[in-house]
């Protein structure tokens, strides 16, 4: 009896220890499947040459009707009609869906400078889309409820924010600090909407002239006031400072923070070999100036 009992158990023990078995292959194959159904292409991941699937490096999305729209509905300021284009909303619609039809694996296999200025566009034609979309038209794009973060738009397939496709990729993914110049928040102090879209092949000439032309407002991008003493630039250094750090951070000359500084150097290199040198000895006070959330539109609106 005893023996017959000793048999059971070490069978029961068997068992159990094979259903245990069961159960975690079971369990590892579940997640296994689990984590094969999340693609590796479900977000947008820019560093990533792996290509999963067959793909046209050739295959760029079309920037025609875009550049049709900015040619038309722009002023000599980069400012808006935004009363025109709600009503001719055409050409918008049409770039915005192939933003968002493009194939995750064909954005990947396009150069860095492709997908940079593919987000810039796409940033831009969604915010121009976000102030059309209401009637009447506001004030201010601030006027509109958690417009940057509730907002969804289609982009490469996913859903993104205004704030997803700027601080989620653009400026997570890429080191490059003169996006600032290019993406627009469609205020009067934000830098000029561009009236042309930006191109991988051109996009370095492209983010230098828009530094310009932003910097060269001293109303919203630089004021050097060598009377008073001050240098006073875009608050957009204060939000994002830290951006310029890994290219132009110095200990070398320029005043204020490590943030400032950082600026600094980088603005050094778009201003006069003077102002360059005024910049550099330091010896001024940094500020920075008011920011006009007002809607930038079109003097003919």
């Amino acid at each position: 009896m005893i023996g017959m009992n000793f048999e059971l158990e070490i069978e029961t023990t068997m068992f159990s220890s094979i259903k245990r078995s069961l159960i975690l292959v079971s369990t590892v194959v579940l997640l296994a499947s689990c984590s094969q159904s999340k693609s590796l292409l479900s977000e947008i991941e820019p560093k990533d040459t792996q290509a999963v699937a067959t793909v046209n490096p050739s295959e760029a999305v079309s920037y025609d009707s875009y550049a049709n729209l900015l040619g038309q509905y722009l002023d000599e300021r980069g400012f808006v009609n935004y009363s025109e284009l709600q009503t001719n909303r055409q050409s918008l619609d049409e770039f915005n869906n192939s933003v968002g039809s493009v194939a995750p694996a064909n954005f990947l296999s396009w150069s860095e400078d492709e997908q940079i200025a593919f987000l810039i566009n796409a940033y831009n034609s969604y915010t121009l889309a976000a102030i059309i979309d209401r009637e009447p038209l506001t004030k201010s794009i601030r006027d509109i409820p958690q417009v940057w973060k509730k907002e969804q738009y289609q982009v490469v397939g996913q859903n993104k924010s205004l704030d997803g496709i700027e601080h989620g990729t653009l400026r997570k993914d890429y080191n490059e600090p003169r996006i600032h110049a290019a993406l627009v928040c469609a205020a009067i102090s934000c830098p000029p909407l561009r009236n042309e879209p930006y191109r991988g092949e051109n996009l370095d000439a492209q983010l230098d002239d828009q530094v310009n032309a932003w910097l060269s407002n001293s109303e919203s991008g630089l004021n050097i006031d060598r009377q008073n003493n001050t240098v006073s630039m875009s608050a957009i250094f204060k939000w994002f400072g830290e951006d310029w750090i890994p290219n132009y951070g110095t200990n070398e000359g320029f005043a204020g923070n490590e943030k400032q500084k950082a600026a600094l150097n980088f603005i050094s290199n778009y201003v006069s070999p003077e102002d360059a040198k005024y910049l550099k000895e330091g010896n001024y006070k940094v500020r920075y100036l008011d920011y006009d959330w007002s809607l930038n539109i079109h003097s003919k609106n």
